[in-house]
């Protein structure tokens, strides 16, 4: 409970909320949320993308480069530091949310609940902070168009699958908006209501469980497999920092689950490379056994610095980076990872997490045919979720309403980046032909 002013002041009722929501459209009306054009001083694409991964390991920065040049969606995968600048400077209602910062169509999966249970929800917090619910929609939004068009649709189609997107976020936003804050704390989408349109993704996530990561990753010793240079064993200097940093974990997770965890003893450790978007940042694998050989817990050390957003708010966020991930994904998430928390490892901030119990995503080319809009609309009602629980559901409901403005205007925006960000994948293509960025692609 935060009070300030007068504790005994009660709080404007969601109608009242809504009204005022409504009112900012006459300082930002819902078509200009449409308008992108390039800024006429925007930084060199490629210059800025390297000074965002500059703190990165240099010797797989090829690998990054080399899977953004793939396509203009894995080329937007890895380029939330040069959106944020683009769009940051865009007018915003103002609406503060907690972000998740770099949301796209992969950046939603299936995954386990403490009680084995399956839901669907945004898996990825990297760069989250608190900002314009704007930022995130739009960022989804692009995603989409990008996505779509790599999975055979045209731009007509992808226009009202964005479409659909906005008015399920609207929808959901408005019945948000008129529930208990208790109730809304409890909101979820699972096999039981998500319409069948993540009926693949659930079935793919409860195939994925410990004992098939044992398969899949370690070796008799155990050790990690080596699959240099995405998959290898630490050695026991190299394990050291992260056995070190377990204390400073364990004092992140509460009771209940240090009970839990407090059962397990780690075995090995190994050093991950994976992904897009964080291909490059720290990623270490550890794997315990509970009851038994039988019994594994894998846990993911991922390095964290600051949101990419950060340089673009009014109070930028400072403290314990890896704090910053774990507190915004408890933020957003109805049923956070029960073993989340965060470290610090020879002086660097880590958010801690289980490695892959029972996740799945969509891949792009699932989203052919119906599946996109389907998918979509799920997407919208999540992302408005994860926004409400954080902010003022009833003030972005407000301003959002029910008509095809918005819609239309956020679809057109979508496109409009989609293009921008295919001439920056072009661009990145041409750096790379000429030797400013080095790409390579080993065999996986």
């Amino acid at each position: 409970m935060i009070v300030e002013s007068d504790p005994m002041t009660p709080k404007p009722s969601p109608e009242d909320r809504k009204i005022a929501g409504k009112a900012l459209r006459e300082s930002l009306n819902r078509s200009d949320q449409g308008i992108w054009k390039v800024a006429a001083d925007r930084p060199d694409p490629i210059t800025l993308l390297k000074a965002a991964v500059a703190h990165r390991d240099p010797s797989l920065l090829p690998i990054r480069w080399s899977r953004m040049a793939q396509s203009p969606f894995y080329f937007f995968r890895g380029n939330a530091a040069l959106m944020a600048a683009d769009i940051a400077p865009c007018p915003t209602t103002g609406l503060h949310s907690q972000l998740c910062g770099d949301v796209h169509v992969i950046n939603f999966g299936a995954f386990g609940k403490h009680d084995g249970s399956l839901v669907f929800d945004l898996n990825d917090f990297d760069e989250t902070c608190r900002g314009p619910w704007e930022w995130d929609l739009k960022r989804l939004l692009a995603s989409a168009v990008l996505a779509g068009r790599e999975a055979g649709h045209s731009d007509d189609a992808c226009f009202d699958a964005t479409s659909r997107c906005v008015r399920a976020y609207a929808k959901g936003m408005d019945r948000f908006a008129g529930l208990g804050i208790v109730a809304l704390s409890r909101e979820e989408i699972g096999p039981h209501n998500d319409g069948g349109a993540l009926a693949p993704i659930f079935e793919k996530a409860r195939r994925d469980t410990p004992q098939k990561l044992l398969e899949k990753a370690i070796d008799p010793g155990p050790r990690f497999r080596t699959k240099d240079p995405f998959l290898k064993p630490l050695t026991e200097d190299e394990a050291a920092p992260f056995l070190a940093a377990m204390p400073e974990y364990r004092g992140t997770i509460g009771p209940a689950r240090q009970q839990v965890l407090d059962g397990y003893e780690p075995v090995c450790l190994g050093r991950r490379v994976a992904g897009c978007g964080s291909l490059g940042v720290k990623d270490v694998l550890l794997l315990a056994f509970g009851n038994g050989p039988d019994d594994p817990l894998f846990l993911e050390f991922k390095a964290q610095h600051g949101s990419v957003w950060n340089n673009f708010l009014n109070e930028p966020e400072s403290g314990h980076a890896g704090h910053r991930a774990a507190e915004g994904q408890h933020r957003m998430q109805t049923c956070a990872d029960p073993f989340l928390g965060w470290t610090t490892v020879a002086g660097e901030p880590f958010v801690v997490k289980q490695w892959s119990d029972h996740k799945a995503s969509i891949e792009v080319l699932d989203l052919a045919g119906d599946a996109l809009a389907d998918y979509l609309e799920v997407c919208g009602t999540v992302l408005a979720k994860a926004h409400a629980r954080s902010g003022d559901p009833a003030q972005i409901a407000g301003y959002l309403g029910q008509s095809d403005e918005l819609p239309g205007a956020l679809s057109t925006f979508a496109l409009g980046y989609a293009d921008q960000a295919t001439e920056d994948w072009l661009l990145l293509k041409q750096s790379v032909a000429e030797g400013r960025l080095e790409a390579w692609a080993p065999a996986k």
